[in-house]
């Protein structure tokens, strides 16, 4: 299996899949990418954005919205490069293009190497239980690719002790997830991103790991493979 999942797609100030060009390069080598812009709404806009950064990377790339049969071509991807957006509606379009199985078969079996950034690595989890989306849509399962045994938060921002901000922060969503299930979550700084290389995953940049117990900060980049041996357990929160 051969995945790279960015917590986002620009850094502040930079362009579009820069700070991760080498890493993208690396796994792509030679293949052809295919762009999944199914998280925005224009299609377009967002295809061409990103086929232009990739293209300027020296990376071959196409949108799978431009083909006649968008399923067959996620299907058929050398390289898929699942593109950010909203988290929900995604996923509720890989449900309606009825790809959530097979893609994640042939990433499993390495036939198909997988990029994601934001939404495009929440559907690489488990379920998208821990995106910071708002449910636009109702896709007809919160349950996703399940390429990883552990589930992701991005974007990730430590709490300011200063704040008078009275809602919840990053760290109390995450805990209230923890409440209800027994998998880990790993937040992603941005400009962070998880690269899984058969057994091998790797973290790199600031991140950080919650689990029942506590939470974990890595400063910069960190070996998390023994993740990869976990079984997540979901649901059995407490209920009156």
């Amino acid at each position: 299996m051969d995945l790279l999942l960015l917590s986002n797609s620009t850094n502040h100030g930079g362009r579009m899949y820069a700070h991760a060009a080498e890493a993208m390069r690396s796994l792509a080598g030679d293949r052809t990418v295919t762009f999944v812009p199914f998280a925005l709404a224009d299609w377009d806009e967002y295809a061409g954005r990103a086929v232009d950064a990739l293209h300027a990377m020296d990376l071959r790339a196409v949108s799978a919205h431009r083909s006649g049969r968008p399923a067959q071509a996620i299907l058929d991807a050398d390289v898929v490069m699942m593109g950010g957006g909203n988290s929900f509606r995604l996923l509720d379009t890989l449900y309606g293009l009825g790809v959530v199985e097979g893609l994640a078969e042939r990433v499993r079996n390495g036939t198909t190497g997988y990029m994601g950034a934001s939404a495009g690595t929440n559907v690489a989890a488990p379920t998208i239980g821990t995106t910071n989306d708002m449910p636009i849509c109702r896709p007809p399962s919160f349950a996703a690719l399940g390429l990883l045994p552990f589930q992701i938060n991005l974007h990730y921002v430590d709490p300011d002790p200063a704040s008078t901000f009275m809602g919840e922060t990053r760290d109390e969503r995450i805990e209230e997830f923890l409440e209800e299930n027994d998998c880990p979550v790993l937040a992603m700084y941005e400009g962070s991103w998880l690269r899984v290389a058969g057994t091998v995953a790797r973290v790199e940049g600031p991140a950080k790991l919650f689990r029942h117990s506590g939470s974990t900060r890595f400063a910069d980049g960190v070996d998390v493979s023994h993740l990869l041996d976990l079984r997540p357990v979901f649901g059995g929160g407490r209920r009156p």
